[in-house]
């Protein structure tokens, strides 16, 4: 198979760890949440033996705190695969289970743990991950919400392997994608989780012949991904209109933004910016609100809200928020 044209990336015909082309690779996967599960899948219909799944333990969620199984974990078990799930892999009996299950390749996509060098120096064609961006830009935790915040235009994923530095590792191949520019997190999330299931598809079998070539990532343009905290969530109308709805784009479904409504918290899902508009109004006041929408003066321009939430309530248009209750004037915020 040969490169496609763009990919910026150098590709070896021969390595010393190479395979013939017709003989399976054993393979150990290792991911958690529903991104992962796409790639998960396209392995289990790859052709190779899927040798186990790693996934961090179930972690109590939702208001009763029951435990409750990894996105990747109930695919896996409904896949008939072998599931593992240890606190850490530093341990010297988790490294002999892993060693037992002799991999020729470990997939690794959002897993949350660290793997020590012990565990990338295991399998004979080393360890690989999946990352979605185009490294070495947001290298981290949240690369997709971050990057809909700094107003990026383009992601990606990248296929890289690993080293003991977070992200850090040499590239093997990386493709593109453009963000919309009403495009929310969790939609774009969707997008590159299929995107970093076809990714791998292209390259194992490049990966099983050694035909992919690491290429070092570059010193420049290195950003880092911040895991996002719930603070982020609140809106400082002082802001632009077109950053408002970045991060509002940005933190949904999680953690959500939000403004201060009188008493209430009020949740923002969906706006649209218009800059075009020179406002006076003080940033955060209502300056229309009726059934053509409701419309927010901001540091430039105005936001207009498409989708709200009220505590204790369901997302709900914002015209619907102005019926019965006058919103003209007041001043939301903090």
């Amino acid at each position: 198979m040969l490169p496609r044209r763009g990919s910026g990336l150098s590709w070896s015909l021969t390595s010393p760890r190479s395979v013939c082309l017709n003989q399976p690779l054993r393979i150990l996967f290792a991911g958690t949440p529903q991104f992962a599960v796409p790639t998960l899948d396209a392995l289990a219909n790859s052709g190779h033996p899927l040798v186990g799944v790693y996934t961090q333990p179930d972690r109590p969620a939702g208001r009763g705190r029951q435990l409750q199984a990894s996105p990747v974990k109930r695919r896996a078990q409904a896949l008939g695969l072998a599931v593992f799930q240890p606190e850490r892999l530093k341990d010297a009996d988790t490294q002999a289970q892993l060693a037992q299950l002799a991999p020729d390749l470990m997939v690794v996509i959002a897993y949350g743990l660290l793997l020590p060098q012990s565990v990338l120096d295991l399998p004979r064609l080393g360890c690989v991950n999946l990352h979605a961006s185009l490294l070495p830009r947001w290298r981290g935790a949240a690369p997709i919400q971050r990057a809909i915040l700094a107003g990026d235009s383009e992601t990606g994923i990248t296929l890289m392997q690993m080293a003991a530095g977070l992200d850090t590792g040499p590239m093997l191949l990386r493709r593109s994608c453009p963000i919309g520019l009403t495009e929310t997190a969790g939609e774009l999330h969707d997008r590159l989780a299929q995107l970093a299931a076809e990714v791998l598809t292209e390259a194992l079998p490049d990966l099983a012949a050694g035909r992919l070539s690491p290429e070092p990532q570059p010193v420049a343009g290195v950003t880092h991904a911040a895991k996002l905290e719930k603070a982020e969530a609140w809106i400082d109308w002082q802001q632009a209109a077109v950053a408002i709805d970045r991060q509002i784009r940005a933190f949904n479904p999680w953690p959500v933004a939000q403004t201060r409504l009188g008493e209430e918290v009020l949740r923002i899902w969906r706006a649209r910016p218009d800059s075009d508009v020179i406002e006076s109004a003080t940033p955060g006041t209502v300056v229309q609100a009726d059934r053509a929408g409701v419309a927010v003066a901001t540091g430039a321009g105005r936001l207009w809200l498409e989708q709200v939430q009220r505590p204790g309530g369901r997302p709900l248009a914002a015209t619907e928020l102005a019926q019965g209750r006058t919103l003209r004037g007041i001043c939301l915020g903090r």
